[in-house]
């Protein structure tokens, strides 16, 4: 039997200018990328420009009717999992990342989410926070994350370091991949199963 690699998203978490997550999305995407056991699409949330949601009723009841939502379902439809790379803003995720959550439904259930977080206390809260958001859409989030915390954070964005100067992060993004092929490879097959 043929062993299929799992298709992985990495979503970009913030629309800022000048936003930081640019640097950590293409940093685990090119780590994941040298990987043999799974493929990698990095996605932009700059490019599904979506309203504040405002459908008449939640995706998990109907279809979504703005065109930019059902752009981004139809994005995250072939995926077998999703790292979020997130900040923190105010204790919490970026509002343009938990709309992007809020936009779709059944193309999320029973898949695994993984994090990478930057920011206060490597942007912990905000994926708690994304955790629970996750298990409502039926997802599986993994134990293992990236949390780039504060001075690794101010290294790379304003003292001229980069993530190899900070080893341990690579250790965890492994450890986050691992996890991540491990669990989309189990549910792909459960969910090709029903």
């Amino acid at each position: 039997m043929a062993i299929i690699k799992p298709h992985i998203g990495i979503i970009i978490g913030s629309t800022r200018e000048g936003r930081f997550g640019e640097k950590p999305a293409h940093w685990i995407h090119k780590i994941a990328a040298k990987r043999q056991d799974l493929t990698v699409q990095l996605i932009d949330l700059r490019d599904h420009k979506m309203p504040f949601f405002e459908e008449a009723a939640a995706p998990s009841w109907a279809p979504v009717k703005n065109a930019a939502a059902q752009t981004w379902a139809e994005t995250l439809a072939p995926l077998d999992g999703i790292i979020a790379v997130t900040p923190e803003y105010n204790h919490g995720p970026s509002a343009v990342l938990k709309n992007a959550f809020d936009y779709a439904y059944k193309e999320y259930i029973r898949k695994p989410i993984g994090f990478v977080g930057y920011g206060g206390v490597g942007a912990a809260r905000a994926v708690e926070q994304l955790r629970l958001v996750a298990i409502e859409l039926q997802m599986a989030p993994t134990r293992s994350a990236v949390h780039i915390g504060m001075a690794e954070f101010l290294g790379i964005w304003q003292q001229g370091k980069t993530f190899e100067d900070f080893p341990h992060l690579e250790q965890a993004a492994n450890a986050l991949l691992d996890d991540i092929v491990w669990w989309a490879a189990v549910l792909k097959q459960a969910r090709d199963a029903k």
